[in-house]
This record gives C-alpha cells, structure tokens and sequence, in this order.
C-alpha cells in the first residue's frame, strides 16, 4: 500500500526529518521518514510521552530507517518479515555494538509500535513486525540493606539540629512505610495522623493508600512538626509537610541529595539507591513473616507479580542463614 499524500504533520518546517532519515533523490522526505516524523508528534502530543521518551523512539528509528535505506527500502509498504527479523539481527551483532537485553526489548518495542502506528494510519496494512520477540528480561532482585546497615543510616543525622532532624524524618518515614521518594516529598500536614500513626501516601495513576508507621518515626514527627517545621516555614509552603531549609517544600532530587549525604556519612554510599529504603523496607517484612498481600497493599502495587519479586530476595536470606547456621549445609 502506498504511503499517503501530501506533508505529514511531523515534518518539520526547518527542513530536517524528525525521524534524521536521508532525504529521497529529489531533496523531498521518504514516504517513510513521513510516517516517523508523523509518529513521533503522535507520541508526543496524543500519548502525552515525555521528551527523553520521545528522543528514545527517535533513536530507534533513525537506525531502524538508516537500515531499511540500505536495504533499498523506502516505502511503508515495501517493508517485509524478513526486512524486521534482519534489523533484529543487526542490533544483536557484536559487530554493531550489540544491545542488552533490556536495551533490546525496548528498540524492539519501539519497532512494534511504529508498525502498528503505520497501519492505524493506513500507510500500510498488514503488519511484519510481530516477527519481534522481546529477549527474555534477567530478573533484577532489590538491594535491601541489613538491619545493621539500617541503624547505621538512621543514626547518620545529628539530633538537636534543624536540619538534622528534617534529614532524620525522612529517612525514618521512608524506612517504616515504604513510600517512593516523590511521595514522600508530595506529603501536606494533613496526610499524616500521629495519634494514629497513619500516613496517607498518594501514589501513581491517583491512588492513594493508607500505611502506619512506628514509635521511632512518630517521635521524630512529632519533634518535627512541633518545633523544627515551625522554624523552617517562611509560608511558601504552608500545607507541606517536609521543607527544605529556605522554607519551601523539598523537592524529589533535593530529597535524593540528602539521602546520598547521609548515606555517605554513614559509609554506605555505595549501597543506597533512590529505593533502597523502599526495597529494605518490603524486604524486611516478608523476613519477619509478613504476608505477601499485606505487603503489596502497603507498597500500592497494583499486581501482586510486582510485590513477588521481594520472595526471591528472602530466598536468597534463607539460603545464607542455613548455609552460615546449618552443621553440615
């Protein structure tokens, strides 16, 4: 089927393909390069995807195009099974500098989606690349740090000190509920029950959750909320909970640089991520021996396949504690 006539609205007003695909002889964009540049404004405006999203897509399909140039196609049409199981081929070659295997799932999944564009536009019908299999993904377990490491990070933050305290909380709060960072940082006042010991943490896609947390945070709480936030807030952030210190509320990457600090205060640098509290937290309780489901409900997974992830790691712990315990493991 032939490509359709006329400028796709992708093309871009300077000249340039936003797809980087070669022009045809005559100076004009393949019908192809059309159907990128149309695609990637598809992402963009229709599905809302951000721009590093987009410049991924985009890098995909200036080497999937450059490819299917050399192969003496052009056409939407003209594009075969073997033409897609050829660029699969191309992108696993050493030679090339071959992908991971997540980098590979996710050239892969750019494809699909092109072609499947393509023929929801009627540039072409039927659809070739199905012939993509997305690589089998290695499982990548949490790193969750010891309850030693754990009292080691806690213990980081000074007492007695503005900032100190603030820094405390938030270690505190992320290790006894389990919360992301950014929904940490997106806490009001009115989110957080001390009499109960209850946060309400609102998560992704506006789902928000219930979680309760311990004696040690809800004492750092209260000596937060009574006496150090008081001194912080200058009234730009009057509903926020966690302020930095010119009174404004912190922001993700701000939390994530004090985390860093007082991680590396403590020596562990090298083991705390951006959800390493988060995984430690999950981790911890399924060794405790809590159940499964109480856990997915506190993280707000939506799928218990997601929460699952954490049994492996405490397989792993049982391994170690019967191998170093055990007489003749």
């Amino acid at each position: 089927m032939s490509a359709r006539p006329g400028r796709a609205p992708g093309a871009r007003s300077d000249g340039r393909q936003a797809a980087g695909h070669a022009p045809d002889e005559e100076g004009l964009p393949t019908p192809l390069s059309r159907a990128a540049g149309e695609f990637l404004n598809y992402l963009r405006v229709e599905r809302g995807l951000s721009e590093n999203t987009v410049k991924a897509y985009r890098r995909t399909l200036v080497r999937y195009l450059l490819y299917l140039e050399a192969s003496g196609i052009d056409e939407p049409g003209d594009i075969t099974r073997e033409s897609v199981a050829g660029f699969a081929v191309e992108l696993s070659a050493p030679r090339s500098g071959a992908l991971s295997s997540r980098s590979l799932a996710q050239a892969f999944s750019s494809v699909r989606t092109f072609h499947k564009f393509m023929v929801t536009e009627g540039y072409r019908e039927g659809d070739p690349s199905t012939v993509l299999l997305s690589p089998k993904m290695p499982v990548r377990l949490p790193r969750a740090l010891s309850r030693e490491q754990v009292d080691r990070l806690l213990d980081t933050p000074p007492g007695g000190d503005d900032r100190g305290v603030r820094d405390r909380l938030i270690l505190e709060l992320l290790y006894a509920t389990g919360m992301r960072i950014s929904e940490l940082v997106g806490l009001d006042l009115g989110d957080v029950d001390l009499a109960e010991r209850l946060v309400t943490c609102h998560g992704k896609g506006g789902k928000w959750r219930m979680v309760p947390f311990g004696r040690e945070a809800a004492g750092v709480l209260d000596e937060y909320v009574t006496e150090v936030r008081p001194r912080l807030s200058k009234m730009r952030a009057p509903r926020a909970l966690v302020l930095n210190m010119r009174g404004e509320r912190l922001t993700r990457q701000g939390c994530w640089k004090i985390i860093k600090g007082r991680a590396r205060e403590a020596g562990l640098e090298d083991v705390v991520t951006p959800h390493g509290l988060r995984h430690t937290f999950a981790t911890h309780l399924l060794e405790g021996g809590a159940n499964l489901l109480v856990v997915k409900e506190l993280l707000g997974h939506s799928s218990i396949a997601t929460t699952q992830i954490y049994t492996e790691v405490t397989r792993e712990h049982l391994k170690k504690v019967y191998a170093s315990t055990h007489p003749r493991a």
